[in-house]
């Protein structure tokens, strides 16, 4: 009897070891799980994060708080239903074609703006042509990455900043698969803002594919006609030294010497 004992308690013990080792390895395995659905979760999050900042590049003045959003993955301002009173009636670029140059201080891109399909942008950039207001101004931010190939132009100082009380809409042009081709020339607005187009504009240099927001694309006003390799040169030069890789000040500054139209 005692031996039968003790070899049934010797049993049980193996048992118990048994289901413990069981038991260990399941949790361990369901711990493994987490760990990979954190990791991909994690992954998510630094993505959006970095289309979120990518997608700054567009914005014609982005503030400190607005890029604070940004990064903290929060919506821009809400819209605006105004424009301002100094803006031109899209009548006197309907129907119309103008054409003329961009001159760098790197060199001379001959473009074309539609007044057929984006009048009321045609109208905007033939006025401030006009007034020679792009005379000194800065192309102040190039983007590098993969899919975002552009120059941004316009700001009165080499911040990219903008007088936020012009300000004008609605958006007309916008591509429904959110492709750009290289060669494009769209407008710069904040964040999903339709009434947030503001002085500046960008020239896509590569393909390009940038995700509509809420108030939805970018207005394509107009094309380059010749001088395309004028930016690419800009970009392939690369960027100043910052925190973001792909997207910046140029490394040499630019500046337009003059922008005609006619």
């Amino acid at each position: 009897m005692a031996t039968r004992s003790r070899d049934d308690r010797e049993a049980k013990r193996r048992i118990r070891q048994m289901e413990a080792k069981r038991a260990l390895r399941q949790e361990q395995g369901k711990r493994r799980k987490r760990d990979n659905t954190i990791a991909v979760s994690a992954a998510g999050v630094a993505v959006v994060l970095a289309t979120a900042l990518q997608l700054t590049v567009f914005s014609s003045n982005p503030t400190e708080a607005e890029f604070a959003a940004a990064e903290a993955g929060l919506s821009s301002p809400s819209a605006s239903a105004s424009s301002s009173a100094d803006i031109p009636s899209p009548d006197t670029a309907a129907g119309k074609t103008f054409t003329g140059e961009l001159a760098l201080n790197s060199g001379v891109v001959g473009v074309e703006l539609n007044g057929t399909a984006a009048p009321q942008a045609a109208a905007v950039f033939k006025s401030l042509s006009d007034a020679s207001y792009y005379n000194g101004a800065f192309c102040h931010r190039l983007t590098t990455s993969e899919t975002f190939g552009l120059l941004q132009c316009g700001a009165k100082s080499e911040d990219g900043a903008d007088d936020a009380n012009y300000r004008w809409g609605p958006l007309e042009n916008t591509p429904s698969d959110n492709k750009y081709p290289a060669g494009t020339i769209a407008v710069a607005r904040s964040g999903n803002d339709a009434y947030g187009n503001g002085h500046q504009f960008f020239i896509v240099y590569k393909d390009t594919t940038i995700p509509a927001d809420t108030a939805g694309g970018y207005t394509i006003v107009g094309k380059v006609t010749s001088g395309l390799d004028v930016v690419t040169k800009i970009a392939a030069a690369g960027l100043k030294p910052g925190e973001n890789t792909s997207d910046g000040a140029p490394v040499a500054p630019v500046t337009i010497d003059s922008f005609s139209l006619k």
